[in-house]
């Protein structure tokens, strides 16, 4: 118990003593990792269009699990791109899922709802 109490306090004081430069590249890879799940989840939107229209039948669970993908491809794509995953917590993927979420699911409506023969 008194461990859980050292690590807080010593979390606290290591978020008060970060310098300027230190913020801004958190803050610049907070900003790469949601470009991340935004430029995936349009893409997967994109995919799941074409294979709408070119399977020519309800595809909506193949869509949602390519969408699911995407949140997974994240993780190697972070990797990629010299990003520590293992800061990462269940709320940072929520986060990532529910943004690659939002993006598949408008891409997707919008080709579907205008460009639709």
């Amino acid at each position: 118990m008194t461990e859980n109490v050292h690590e807080e306090e010593q979390q606290v004081i290591s978020r008060k003593k970060k310098t300027k430069l230190e913020k801004q590249a958190e803050h610049i890879d907070r900003i790469k990792k949601t470009l991340v799940a935004c430029i995936l989840g349009i893409i997967v939107g994109i995919v799941s269009y074409y294979l709408q229209v070119t399977v020519k039948n309800d595809i909506g669970l193949l869509a949602f699990m390519l969408m699911l993908a995407g949140v997974v491809v994240q993780r190697h794509i972070f990797m990629l791109m010299h990003i520590d995953t293992s800061k990462l917590g269940a709320k940072d993927w929520l986060y990532q899922g529910f943004m690659t979420f939002a993006f598949w699911f408008m891409s997707w409506t919008l080709l579907l709802s205008t460009m639709s023969h």
